[in-house]
């Protein structure tokens, strides 16, 4: 598995471990979760936005 240096906020690292610690997670597995959430949501949004557009296209042609 790779691993990955990011910076951020003091404060943010905080409240992630604090989270991650009420889960009784660690705090790669709590970042892994929020990035799978991310991608199925960009996912959905990308397709949902490539539908839309679509469709006005295709009014655009009719």
């Amino acid at each position: 598995m790779a691993k990955v240096l990011i910076s951020m906020p003091d404060e943010f690292l905080k409240k992630i471990d604090s989270i991650a610690t009420s889960e009784q997670r660690t705090r790669s597995e709590l970042i892994r979760e929020a990035m799978r959430s991310y991608i199925r949501k960009s996912n959905f949004f990308n397709t949902e936005v490539s539908e839309q557009n679509a469709k006005v296209l295709e009014e655009m042609l009719d």
